[in-house]
């Protein structure tokens, strides 16, 4: 505040107490008193926008020292904490003195006006001062000074950069004695108060509360100028990857960002859109995976900034893949195919949906996603041509299957292809046609046969049980006798196809 240019606070305080010396010398008018209650409303006006702005700038360094991983704005905004409560206490203390000492015997209009002309007297003198000494309330205003003084002290110590403002506080808070203007030493508050108007010494006290949130402010801007050039500093910022997605096939181009910036703990949003939540300054995804495929993670953040909402959106990718079920085992040499039957077939490719993957051969179809029928006709082999769709394009692969024919049936009678009992047994046995290690669903009707008895002609049968001329033939039969089951005839349903013929089977009595 001393030398260089003077702002327009200061040229009001230095015109002020050149009123108060003129004061001394000049019987008060009521236009000086006037002038005086003017003074005091302009200082009113100054502490209260000088409040406000002391609020923001307190604020910009708590944000300042959340991002501060190190200790540049942390400290600062520490200091600024405890001088920030030494003025508020000051200041509260001394409104409290204008309201209870002096404006008590004052009270202003309807409008908040103060009856200037009528503080031309000192109310205070009986309730602060005895004789050349203080009474109580007297050293309780000293000793509040005192106490502001002393914490600042601390508050700012011996770091060189609070140097002028603490230079400052000494001079405009120093509450030693006084000399006048004719060399009379004086108490404090003895030369600054005792015997003025009331309402000048209203303007000096708002005038002390100036100069709190003076000091204030200058402490904040000190603290923010001092500490942003080591805060923005590149070793406080962290490099961080952003790739487009989180997931990449062989040979697919991998695209992204990698970011400067920090991760500050107290910016909370004021709303936040997408997955999870906020913890410590970072939207922590919380999320089930959806089904395979590449799926976005889309949001946004919104702060406030100077009472208006400002919208950051995020966009990213991530790929959902198979979780692995079992092992993947294949037998080379056994991919095979059955003509005349339809066989399903489960297609898929790793990593892509099964609505984005087609598959073609002769005789295939498709019957829903990633299940398909191949029925093949002609030929001893078919290709499988698989191909499947990604955001960068097409993959291909394909699969060879050899083409087999339905095996040849096996007659069973009773169940056994080589069948050994009494001969009653067998006149009441059922005989059947099976395919031997075929899984497909296939249901075998025998229609007839033929049967011949050792020593006996041949009995040709209808149906699966033998008739009368088959059981006469079977109870002439000697015991050590084969009797053969032959040209069994069987219908076939489930199959695109006639089955091949049937494998005789016996019987041997015993």
């Amino acid at each position: 505040m001393a030398g260089g240019k003077l702002t327009p606070r200061q040229k009001m305080i230095n015109l002020m107490y050149l009123v108060f010396i003129a004061m001394l010398a000049l019987n008060m008018s009521k236009e000086v008193l006037s002038a005086f209650g003017l003074m005091n409303e302009k200082f009113a006006g100054v502490n209260i926008s000088q409040t406000e702005q002391n609020q923001k700038l307190a604020e910009v360094l708590a944000n300042k020292a959340a991002e501060d991983e190190g200790t540049n704005f942390k400290n600062a905004y520490d200091i600024s904490k405890q001088v920030d409560k030494a003025s508020n206490e000051l200041y509260n203390f001394l409104e409290d003195v204008k309201k209870k000492d002096i404006l008590v015997d004052f009270p202003a209009d309807s409008k908040g006006i103060l009856p200037y002309e009528a503080m031309d007297k000192s109310n205070i003198d009986e309730k602060w001062f005895k004789g050349d000494v203080y009474k109580p309330r007297g050293q309780e205003i000293v000793a509040k000074i005192d106490d502001y003084r002393n914490k600042m002290k601390a508050a700012l110590g011996k770091n060189v950069d609070y140097q002028s403002v603490l230079s400052k506080v000494d001079k405009l808070f120093g509450t030693g004695d006084v000399k006048d203007s004719e060399g009379v030493t004086k108490k404090y508050l003895d030369y600054h108060y005792k015997g003025f108007p009331a309402i000048a010494t209203v303007a000096k006290l708002s005038a002390m509360q100036n100069d709190i949130k003076s000091m204030e402010n200058e402490v904040y801007n000190v603290a923010l100028g001092n500490s942003y050039k080591q805060a923005a500093s590149m070793k406080t910022f962290q490099a961080i990857v952003a790739l487009d997605k989180n997931v990449y096939f062989e040979g697919e181009k991998v695209t992204g960002k990698v970011v400067l910036g920090k991760y500050d703990s107290n910016t909370v949003p004021t709303a936040f859109e997408g997955p999870g939540s906020i913890e410590n300054g970072q939207a922590v995804i919380n999320a089930t995976a959806g089904g395979i495929g590449e799926h976005p993670v889309k949001g946004s953040f919104t702060f406030m900034e100077d009472n208006k909402p400002v919208t950051i959106p995020f966009d990213g990718k991530y790929v959902v893949v198979p979780r692995p079920k079992s092992a993947n085992v294949s037998a080379d040499k056994m991919n095979v195919v059955y003509r005349g039957v339809d066989n399903p077939m489960t297609i898929t490719f790793a990593g892509i949906p099964d609505s984005d993957v087609t598959a073609s051969a002769p005789g295939m179809r498709k019957v829903g996603n990633g299940k398909y029928m191949l029925s093949p006709s002609s030929g001893t082999e078919v290709t499988i041509n698989v191909t499947g769709k990604l955001p960068t394009g097409n993959v291909s692969d394909k699969k060879v299957f050899r083409i087999k024919g339905i095996p040849a049936p096996t007659g069973k009678i009773r169940g056994e292809e080589k069948a050994t009992g009494p001969a009653s047994s067998l006149a009441s046995s059922t005989v059947s046609a099976v395919l031997e290690d075929f899984d497909f669903p296939v249901t075998v009707n025998v229609t007839g046969f033929n049967i011949k008895v050792p020593g006996q002609p041949t009995v040709v049968v209808s149906g699966n049980r033998l008739n009368g001329a088959a059981q006469a033939a079977v109870k002439k039969a000697m015991k050590g006798d084969v009797i053969v089951i032959s040209d069994i005839k069987a219908s076939f349903a489930g199959i695109g196809q006639q089955a091949k013929k049937v494998s005789a089977c016996t019987y041997e009595i015993r």
